[in-house]
């Protein structure tokens, strides 16, 4: 069975994006957050994301590359991740690219489906898709890279739930800004 890995970077008081869906209050990773979060994307075997996120990863990443002043993390990042599979979730959308295939249905079935399959590890992105695996324990790990801001509002990390969910700590680590790393598993 694969594990599913939720891992964002997020405020002080929970939210992945600003009001409006700006995701500016955090600037720029550093270097060290930066290579931390490309060696998660080396390790996955699979990419999951919602239509959200995907527009805004594939608006940047296939050409990140070649953009100016591209770092050699950066560089990396962008080759990877336009040679790792990806499966995008939307019903609103028709087509996709870069390694893609687009899901337009139940979204917690096709997760299921994936997870009972052999190979690495899969990373989930965006608030919406996350928020349905969440619901439905499908998340075997969060991390969760903690900016010191607070926004007040705007789209949650974390979703309601019906039932309490354990886990346990498996990592803290600190980076440059006072950026905090925190990895959980879930208790199974």
């Amino acid at each position: 069975m694969r594990k599913l890995i939720y891992g964002m970077n997020v405020t002080l008081d929970g939210y992945i994006a600003a009001p409006g869906d700006d995701i500016s209050w955090g600037g720029p990773p550093s270097d060290e957050l930066f290579g931390w979060w490309l060696d998660v994307e080396r390790a996955s075997g699979l990419s999951l994301y919602g239509r959200k996120l995907w527009e805004t990863m594939s608006s940047y990443w296939p050409t990140g590359d070649q953009q100016p002043g591209a770092t050699t993390a950066e560089i990396e990042f962008a080759r990877n991740w336009r040679d790792t599979p990806k499966v995008v979730f939307s019903s609103t959308i028709d087509e996709v690219d870069w390694n893609a295939r687009l899901v337009t249905g139940d979204a917690v079935a096709e997760i299921t489906r994936l997870k009972a399959e052999d190979g690495g590890p899969m990373t989930i992105g965006g608030a919406t898709l996350a928020a349905a695996a969440m619901r439905a324990g499908l998340i075997d790990e969060y991390a969760l890279a903690t900016y010191p801001v607070m926004v007040g509002g705007g789209t949650p990390f974390w979703t309601a739930l019906d039932s309490a969910v354990d886990l346990n700590l498996v990592e803290t680590r600190t980076f440059p800004a006072g950026v905090v790393l925190t990895r959980y598993e879930t208790k199974r």
